[in-house]
Parts: structure tokens; sequence; C-alpha cells
């Protein structure tokens, strides 16, 4: 059996300062050693101003600009798997994309947002279904909040392949629903869930905090408490 440390980082929201943003994800690496930290869905440009402002296409970059070569740097001063936001420019589209980055600071993969909200009219949905990541002999499949609501449809053969999920959210919910649908998948495809959320900020909206990491029967094994340290750190391990 392979166990993988894995460490979610609860970033709050916060508009257009990626350099701040940035320098909080090197800060929460100096805390302790992990193999993969995830970082929550658009944390690095916000996902919603405080004027309730959702259009993040003035912050598109390509996969080489200026985001992705400085979060580069900090993986690899950190030696780390890093999985980062980006609003991804791609052929005259726009994506709502995660980033999988290397100890050596590498793209090692992208996935973009299948199912982008409704607030995302920015977003293009991404075609492709989730690649899976080595990961230090670690299967790690990729999901993007909204898209949780359908992974089990078009995503069942990825899950049922992956020891765990990188679920990264900017989660908008008055009733809760994000560990109950979490749970699920654990339980339904055997396979770890890690879940990076946006943490309170500005906007203050419900449905924020509770980064967690949970085992594949479900359970929460690691969680970011309010007022505490914004990381939750757990172990994985492998399916065999």
């Amino acid at each position: 059996m392979i166990e993988l440390r894995v460490s979610v980082l609860e970033l709050p929201a916060r508009w257009a300062e990626p350099d701040r943003g940035l320098a909080e994800i090197d800060a929460l690496l100096g805390v302790a050693p992990t193999d993969l930290a995830i970082v929550p869905e658009l944390a690095l440009t916000g996902y919603l101003s405080p004027e309730g402002d959702a259009d993040l296409a003035p912050y598109a970059e390509p996969l080489d600009g200026p985001t992705i070569r400085r979060a580069s740097a900090i993986a690899a001063r950190h030696q780390v798997h890093l999985v980062v936001p980006l609003v991804l420019a791609e052929e005259g589209r726009r994506y709502n994309a995660s980033v999988v980055l290397g100890p050596d600071g590498a793209v090692r993969a992208t996935y973009r947002k299948r199912h982008p909200w409704l607030p995302e009219r920015w977003a293009t949905p991404g075609a492709a279904p989730s690649p899976i990541v080595d990961v230090g002999g670690i299967g790690v499949a990729l999901a993007i909040c909204y898209d949780g609501h359908f992974l089990p449809y078009d995503a069942a053969t990825v899950l049922a392949r992956a020891d765990l999920l990188a679920f990264t959210s900017a989660w908008v919910d008055e009733e809760q629903t994000r560990i109950p649908l979490l749970r699920s998948i654990a339980q339904d495809f055997g396979v770890a869930v890690a879940n990076a959320n946006w943490g309170a900020g500005d906007p203050l909206v419900p449905g924020q905090g509770g980064s967690c990491v949970l085992d594949p029967r479900g359970r929460v094994v690691a969680a970011v408490a309010p007022g505490g340290t914004p990381r939750a750190d757990a172990i994985v391990a492998s399916r065999a």
C-alpha cells in the first residue's frame, strides 16, 4: 500500500489579488512538508467581487503566463505537487481550470471545468474528462465545484480507477450540501476526496470554509477549523 501526504489550503474570498494569494500559498506550504497541496477554485483571482462582479475574462492568461510561472517556482521551492487555479486563455476561449504542477515546477496536467456554474458566463465548458495524475504512486483525479453534481454520470470510469479526487470549490450554498455530496462520491466510488474550498472573506457568502479530506468510506479525517490555520493535512492511501 502506498501512502501520500495531502494538504488542502483554504484561501479566503479575495478579488483580483493574485500576488497576495501566491504569497499565502508559499507561507502555508512552509508550515510542514507535504506531497500534494490543493488550492481552492479561482482563489488567485477571486470568484466573485465584493460588488457582485463575476466576469473573470480580464484575468485570463495562457498556461505559460505569469501566474503559473510564479506558482511553479513555489512548487519547486517546496518540492511539492501543487494544484492551482487558473483562468485559462486558450485558442480564443477562456476556461475555469486547475493546473497540476510537479515538484520540479513543470506542468503535469491541466483540467478544464466541464460544468461552469451560472455566473461563469465567461467560461467555456471543458470537453475532456479528468486525467489521472500519478503523484508518488497515487492516482489523482480532478474536479471543480459544480462538476460534483455530474461526476457519477460523466466521470464514473475515472473515479473507479483513481485513489484520490482533488476537488476544488468556491461553494455557495445555504443548505450545506457540499459534504453530503462529497461523502456520497467517496462511498459510491471507493475514492478519497480532498476538498479545498474558499474561505470566508469579501464577499462573505453561505457555503464558505470547511475544507477537508474524506476517506473512501466518506468519513472526514481532516478539516480546516474556523479561525484556525487555513490548512488541513491527511494521509491518503492507494486502493491496493
